[in-house]
């Protein structure tokens, strides 16, 4: 069966660019195989449609053995039909192993761009994914994967054929019946292409807003339900339903216009081809009636015309699909030609882990040009030391940790890992040396032992315990019906805070690299938990070069120097003694908090 056509959008005319592009997809140079396949559904097509049109000669061979006086040979006339009805299974026989032979082809080009353009969109910055709704770009790759698909079956099994079988019928007119013949399919032909065109542009315009609401009711129903939590906090259910709903009604109305436009485009089109038959029918019923024609030509007319009428009936649908999977194909390579903000060097090399020291050398940051988040920020973490980084919110702390992995370039000054600037090594290697807990843990749909091994492909069960053990939240896996099988759920919602933030310390111990970044790493856990899991921490730490980005100044008073950033900039730095000394800002952080804690206390106390 031909693959399901997608809803057409607008745009003006066929993109021969972008078809060019999926060629190499439809033609692979180290795939042999599949280009033979290619092949054997084209000799397909080709012996297919001759024979289709054998029908018509064989049908009108029989009609003419049935003539008065011809009784004796109706043998022959029997046989004749016999192999009418042959031929028309054979052509239903030869069409469907044309669709066996190629599936495969199709299949395969659309898994191969599938993996190229979601292996694209790793590789892309964290300010493309921060800008983008996922619902909206899991849209586009969708439609654009299986575009692929549907237009390798129209352009090959319908276009292909369709024009074939014209040159035949107008070979077979022109050679039997009179070029007045070849010419009323000519024009007809030309006028059902022109008609069907401009109508079909006109629906596709029509239709461009449905699709763009398509669009935007998946991307509203996937970042409602993403954010499930925090409609229910604020009680919003029926004002997202509202939204939700408006944006429905307006894919409603542009559909129902769109859907109407197929009336007027059904009754052109048969309009064309009825005309064009009672003319050709009309002309063989004269011949026949001089003498020129046999009953069995007027069939034959009738025949040739009804098979060419069978796929123009589908150019509109044919032309709108097209269309539709070029334009769906050219989003989806405007995903692929979206240019990575952070690319390795030509000539970058392996990052080589000596000790792990890390350095901020006078580093820059603006997320944007108008708004810098760094100032020239300095600091040095030997090899092995732990490094403490608290500041008031919207100071530059997180963006720290990001810097680290790469995730933006600086603007000005270099990070250096063991001497070397992070711009020059290879971002694979850099990331593999570095282990973060963030603040924010999301968790893969999947089980806990998955989102904990995921720390390191490969890893044993054992080593996946280990690791839970570590982090404190073995004994409550063990203590689940499927224990290390437990799904999560979407985002890890079926755990809490604290469980979430252990499973993202685990998989971090297991990853076990020689640098390690904890953003805001104990920030969801109870007093307790808290503290032992700071006790794990601060023994991982000891072998590692360690950055704690940290809102509770108890968990780093232990930290080998601390850094208070404010307003992108370094306050104050020293150890916890020496900036309670200072009586600066890190003081008053502390002695606010420690206020806090004894009123909290005292409330549990009673």
């Amino acid at each position: 069966m031909p693959p399901q056509a997608p809803a057409p959008s607008g745009n003006d005319g066929l993109d021969f660019a972008v078809m060019r592009r999926f060629i190499p997809y439809l033609w692979p140079k180290d795939m042999p195989g599949l280009r033979l396949r290619i092949v054997i559904a084209l000799t397909l097509v080709l012996v297919s449609k001759g024979i289709q049109i054998s029908m018509g000669f064989l049908y009108g061979a029989a009609i003419d053995r049935m003539k008065p006086g011809l009784e004796a040979g109706v043998s022959l006339a029997i046989a004749l039909v016999a192999a009418y009805a042959g031929a028309r299974f054979a052509g239903v026989l030869f069409d469907n192993l044309r669709n066996v032979v190629f599936e495969r082809v199709g299949q395969d080009a659309t898994r191969r761009l599938a993996e190229h353009v979601f292996a694209h969109l790793h590789k892309l910055s964290l300010r493309f994914h921060l800008s983008r709704r996922t619902g909206a770009v899991t849209k586009v790759i969708e439609r654009g994967t299986k575009s692929i698909d549907v237009m390798l079956y129209f352009l090959l099994f319908n276009i292909a054929p369709t024009v074939i079988e014209l040159a035949a019928v107008m070979i077979i007119f022109g050679t039997k019946f009179s070029m007045g013949l070849v010419g009323a399919t000519a024009v007809m032909v030309v006028t059902y292409i022109y008609f069907t065109q401009k109508v079909t542009d006109w629906r596709n315009a029509l239709r461009a807003e449905m699709n763009e609401m398509d669009t935007a009711t998946v991307a509203r129903s996937v970042d409602s339900l993403l954010n499930y939590e925090t409609v229910k906090y604020f009680n919003a259910e029926k004002r997202e339903t509202e939204i939700y709903g408006k944006v429905a009604r307006r894919y409603a109305d542009a559909a129902v216009k769109s859907e109407n436009s197929l009336a007027w485009l059904n009754i052109g089109q048969s309009l064309v081809t009825n005309l064009m038959m009672a003319g050709a029918m009309g002309y063989t019923v004269w011949g026949w009636s001089k003498g020129a024609f046999t009953s069995g030509d007027v069939v034959l007319v009738n025949t040739l015309l009804a098979q060419l009428f069978r796929p123009l009936d589908m150019l509109g649908m044919v032309y709108r699909t097209v269309r539709q999977g070029l334009t769906d194909m050219a989003a989806m390579f405007d995903l692929i030609d979206t240019e990575a903000e952070v690319r390795d060097r030509p000539d970058a090399k392996p990052l080589v882990i000596s000790g792990g020291a890390l350095a901020f050398e006078d580093v820059s940051f603006a997320y944007e040009p108008d708004r810098p988040i760094l100032k020239g920020v300095s600091f040095t973490v030997p090899a092995g030391r732990t490094l403490a980084v608290v500041g008031p919110s919207g100071a530059g702390k997180s963006t720290l940790a990001r810097l680290i992995f790469r995730f933006y370039d600086v603007t000005a000054g270099r990070i250096m890992i063991d001497g070397q600037d992070v711009r020059d090594v290879t971002q694979s290697t850099l990331r593999a040396a570095i282990g973060i807990v963030p603040q924010d843990t999301v968790l893969f749909n999947d089980t806990i032992g998955y989102n904990v091994g995921y720390g390191r492909e490969g890893a044993s069960q054992d080593a996946i315990e280990a690791a839970a053990r570590g982090a404190q939240i073995h004994a409550f896996i063990a203590a689940q019906p499927q224990q290390y099988e437990t799904p999560v759920g979407e985002r890890g919602l079926k755990l809490s805070g604290g469980e979430k933030q252990r499973v993202a310390i685990a998989r971090t111990l297991l990853k076990d690299p020689p640098l390690l970044i904890l953003d805001e790493a104990t920030s969801a856990l109870d007093s307790r938990t808290e503290s032992e899991i700071q006790a794990t921490l601060a023994r991982v730490s000891e072998k590692r070069t360690t950055v704690v980005i940290a809102h509770r100044l108890s968990t780093i008073v232990d930290a080998d120097e601390i850094i208070v950033l404010e307003a992108g900039q370094v306050a104050e730095r020293g150890t916890h003694a020496d900036l309670l000394k200072q009586g600066g800002l890190y003081a008053e952080m502390w002695t606010r908090q420690q206020a806090e804690d004894d009123e909290e206390s005292a409330v549990a106390a009673e």
